[in-house]
């Protein structure tokens, strides 16, 4: 059996399954990952509920740069990796996320994915009526993330972009000697005037 070379690079892995997912699945096609920044953050509890991953939009509704709230025009701090801009961060929470089921793990990446607009402008997904980013039931829209992640498996991806999956965290951490990933600060809403003035 060959020996793991290095830590684990979570990062790496999550988003090549990620690329894999938006070539192989039309529900992610109008994803390009090469501008979604992927990476985690620890978690201070290590108790399996709680929050598994987030999704952070770069722009306001409709992909715009600036909103105005009570009264107060704001823009969001900007992200480049590299020369690139990102438009969204994807987060995951580890060792919480890792120490998940095979198919929570899944169901959590795509339900994240699905959050993305369809337009790619940097604003999320949004659904009609009052509940307009999960539609009215949290509950059927991991249902129908379950049913992509069926479909996804059925094309019969390499099976080595997604056996890390199937382990938990201190079973990577220990046949790799530690896992490491990309961490990005969440970004902070600035005022318009203070960018003006500075």
């Amino acid at each position: 059996m060959k020996t793991p070379s290095g830590p684990f690079d979570f990062t790496r892995a999550i988003s090549t399954l990620c690329h894999d997912v938006t070539e192989r699945h039309e529900a992610f096609a109008h994803i390009d990952m090469s501008r979604v920044a992927v990476c985690f953050s620890q978690t201070r509890s290590r108790v399996l509920h709680g929050l598994q991953a987030k999704l952070t939009p770069m722009r306001f509704e409709g992909g715009a740069l600036q909103c105005r709230r009570r009264g107060k025009l704001w823009t969001v701090q900007r992200l480049y990796l590299g020369q690139r801009e990102m438009y969204y961060i994807l987060t995951f929470y580890l060792p919480r996320f890792l120490n998940q089921s095979f198919k929570e793990k899944f169901v959590t990446i795509l339900h994240e994915l699905y959050h993305i607009s369809p337009l790619f402008d940097g604003d999320i997904r949004r659904f009609e009526g009052r509940y307009h980013v999960h539609s009215h039931s949290q509950q059927e829209y991991d249902g129908q993330m379950d049913e992509f992640a069926k479909e996804y498996l059925s094309c019969r991806p390499p099976e080595e972009l997604y056996t890390f999956l199937r382990q938990d965290f201190r079973t990577l951490f220990r046949q790799h000697g530690g896992v490491i990933g990309l961490r990005v600060p969440i970004p902070k809403l600035i005022p318009v005037d203070e960018l003006k003035s500075a």
